[in-house]
């Protein structure tokens, strides 16, 4: 989908806000009947989360996925939270964004930042960790660029490493930046100002 095809689908799209806990929440129901919804910080205007449903094969509707955000995770049983606590060493891959970046933070990853390579491979579309001691592999896709039909440039990749925490930031390309500025100013225009007005339905 191009650039023009993406902005015509989200204008097309049913819109619905909602403002609460300092934040904008705005509900997407698309003509494929698919959803989106999005939380957007009301002081900074940046994303905090992007989550999606897609329709199932029998027309029903599937789980929320998170795109940018973390996953709320579901409520745990006493056993469960034993198995989760012995495992809360794992990696965690979490995307959260910047104005003028993708961002992505893998935590629970204690190696120096010269173990970390990170590259794009254009013909597959994905950005791949690795590691030199061979104890982190991850690939993964910027669907804003897929979705957009933008390609990726290993120039605007870049990291760092602190805290235990790998931090994966890809500069955000001219067309991205122009469509979100233009997004947010028409969610500005939308109705929907005060907790319990619109059901955003992000749950």
């Amino acid at each position: 989908m191009a650039v023009q095809s993406w902005v015509d689908a989200l204008k097309a799209s049913k819109k619905t806000a909602l403002i609460s806990d300092g934040k904008r929440k705005v509900h997407y129901l698309f003509a494929d009947g698919n959803e989106m919804a999005e939380e957007y910080d009301l002081r900074s205007d940046e994303l905090v989360t992007r989550k999606w449903r897609h329709k199932t094969t029998l027309g029903g509707h599937g789980s929320w996925q998170a795109e940018v955000g973390e996953s709320n995770p579901s409520p745990l049983t006493t056993s469960e939270s034993e198995v989760i606590k012995e495992s809360c060493s794992n990696p965690v891959f979490v995307r959260k964004d910047t104005k003028t970046s993708f961002q992505w933070r893998i935590r629970n990853l204690p190696y120096p930042k010269e173990v970390y390579s990170v590259s794009v491979e254009p013909a597959e579309r994905r950005c791949i960790v690795r590691t030199s001691n061979k104890k982190y592999y991850k690939k993964f896709n910027i669907p804003d660029l897929d979705r957009c039909q933008l390609p990726l440039e290993s120039s605007d990749l870049s990291f760092t490493h602190a805290n235990n925490t790998l931090i994966i930031s890809y500069k955000k390309p001219e067309e991205i930046l122009t469509l979100e500025q233009e997004l947010l100013r028409e969610l500005k225009k939308l109705k929907g100002t005060n907790e319990g007005d619109v059901d955003c339905r992000t749950q």
